[in-house]
């Protein structure tokens, strides 16, 4: 059902590969709800995606641009200033990669030059992203960013890697530049910390099977899934949340408030071995 939240507004929305993904759920969302916008990935992601049955279906385009290169960012905000006539309203980061993760590199034995481009793809790609589109005044006054992160930029979670480090520069990026944007222009920046999901990028962490089980019993409303993670970030993007900014906001469930539940402890008193 859809409710026009995003009637009239425009933006751009960063990293849709495929229907697993997230960012290709909340493009599914917003076309729904009336807004216009481009996609972008990166060039080698629209190789191996399907992002162009999206911008068919959305009536979009999709422009390539390497995220972390600020080139390519300007080329994606003036490409979207140019086809809708003027600033935009919103974007979605939902961007994350980390090296050393694929290649299975222990937490305790990163390469150091994995590690930097896990930075610089994963969070350092968002404060480009601000601060190409402030330089352009690329948003409108009201506008609205949103990152998708994850529980363990303040957890500990085996197998997630220097992906934590990243979440965590992430948020913390998300509240510096989040002052700065909101003082000066009301944009609104905020990270959604979604309960982990079974995309594309996700499959590729180890033991990902048994954290989803492991998060599914330990959350009292269960896990989050793609659809409800675009939802959300819809009433993010819309004007019903004009005052929210800098905020990580937990979309998992119930899972972060969590020490132990009840169907996880039955989970393990019957023996159940949960990968390392």
């Amino acid at each position: 059902m859809a409710y026009n939240l995003l009637k009239g507004k425009k933006g751009i929305i960063f990293g849709a590969l495929n229907d697993q993904s997230i960012a290709w759920k909340v493009a599914e969302k917003a076309n729904e709800e009336g807004a216009e916008f481009i996609l972008s990935n990166a060039p080698a992601a629209l190789r191996m995606g399907e992002i162009q049955t999206l911008a068919d279906k959305c009536n979009s385009i999709v422009v390539p641009a390497d995220a972390t290169n600020l080139d390519d960012l300007q080329a994606v905000f003036e490409t979207a200033m140019e086809r809708f006539g003027g600033k935009i309203d919103f974007i979605l980061h939902s961007i994350g990669m980390s090296p050393n993760v694929r290649k299975g590199i222990p937490y305790d034995q990163l390469n150091y030059a994995n590690f930097l481009k896990t930075l610089d793809i994963s969070a350092l790609s968002l404060h480009k992203m601000l601060q190409v589109a402030r330089n352009l005044d690329a948003l409108n006054t009201w506008g609205s960013v949103v990152s998708l992160t994850y529980v363990a930029s303040q957890r500990t979670l085996v197998g997630y890697g220097d992906m934590a480090d990243a979440k965590a520069l992430l948020e913390s990026v998300t509240r510096s530049f989040g002052y700065i944007y909101g003082r000066d222009k009301k944009v609104r920046i905020n990270t959604v910390s979604q309960s982990p999901t079974m995309t594309t990028a996700g499959s590729g962490i180890k033991g990902m099977g048994s954290l989803l089980d492991f998060s599914e019993r330990m959350s009292p409303l269960g896990n989050a899934t793609a659809e409800e993670c675009a939802n959300f970030c819809i009433t993010l993007f819309s004007d019903l949340t004009r005052k929210i900014t800098m905020q990580n906001i937990f979309h998992d469930g119930g899972f972060s408030s969590m020490g132990m539940s009840a169907r996880a402890m039955d989970r393990y008193e019957q023996g159940a071995v949960f990968e390392d």
